[in-house]
């Protein structure tokens, strides 16, 4: 029997990529002027970033410990091999419920294979990782050699991201008041990554038009193999310059594939309109 993958939706891979990957995605919430919608399908994410341009701070919740509930079960009930790949821990307590779900749903059913793994991924550096190890899935790879190759993706995943405006981060805590108001006065653009799942700030460029380039010397720093691997860029409602970013990094590395898509609304909602982020390989996978 195949081996079921499943995410959530702070992968942000869209509808049409889960579809094809045969991938599960469990919505996260999105909270609104107290109206609660599923991510990406109560709302799409434009919306939300129209909202937050119009002063609306929205807020985000965890896939409740019920629906893991239900999904667990229903595959542990039908005996199929399935892996949660979560949302990084660092940034949302979903991966803890499924934990927790985890537990009590292999002591019902003590023959359920599956797995709960923490990413410390986010966005579409979280949802390569998905797509690789479904793409595995569906060629008919064993349970191992799919838990691994999504635990080396995830463990290889850079994540390299700016925001337009450092109030949004600020409000989520990620940044101080001051720094946001020093910063939003000398136009200065910060650049992000993650460490074991966290956002650090790696350093601050003065002027948008620097950003994208400094992103692809850190790239090529970083990365590996940067022609033949997947790349990703997602977009706070700027599909402009990550299309931009985008033809930068094949006119540069000649790179086939770059999949471009939204930064989703539970990630968002703390990153704000105009965020750019880039995800690549440091090491390839062998």
């Amino acid at each position: 029997m195949h081996v079921q993958v499943l995410c959530d939706s702070a992968s942000d891979l869209n509808h049409d990529v889960l579809e094809r990957q045969s991938v599960r995605s469990l919505p996260l919430k999105v909270i609104l002027n107290g109206e609660e919608y599923e991510d990406g399908i109560g709302m799409a994410p434009s919306d939300v970033y129209s909202r937050m341009r119009n002063g609306q701070a929205p807020k985000t919740a965890q896939v409740s410990p019920q629906a893991f509930r239900d999904m667990f079960t229903h595959y542990a009930e039908k005996g199929q091999p399935f892996i949660y790949f979560a949302l990084s821990s660092e940034l949302s307590g979903t991966y803890q419920t499924a934990k927790m779900v985890e537990q009590e749903v292999k002591e019902a059913y003590e023959n359920a294979q599956f797995d709960v793994i923490d990413t410390k991924a986010a966005s579409l550096g979280y949802g390569l990782v998905v797509w690789r190890a479904s793409e595995l899935a569906k060629e008919g790879g064993s349970y191992k050699d799919i838990l691994e190759l999504g635990q080396y993706h995830a463990a290889h995943m850079e994540h390299i991201f700016t925001v337009d405006d450092l109030e949004y981060l600020q409000r989520g805590g990620r940044v101080s008041r001051t720094a946001a108001f020093v910063g939003g006065l000398l136009k200065i653009k910060p650049l992000l990554h993650m460490e074991e799942g966290k956002l650090i700030p790696l350093e601050k460029i003065r002027g948008s038009k620097k950003v994208l380039k400094r992103m692809l010397e850190v790239m090529d720093e970083r990365g590996k193999d940067l022609k033949n691997q997947r790349m990703a860029i997602s977009h706070g409602d700027d599909q402009e310059r990550a299309e931009k970013l985008a033809e930068m990094i094949k006119e540069k590395y000649g790179t086939e594939e770059i999949h471009i898509d939204f930064v989703g609304a539970t990630i968002g909602a703390h990153a704000g309109p105009g965020t750019i982020a880039l995800f690549f390989l440091n090491d390839t996978y062998k």
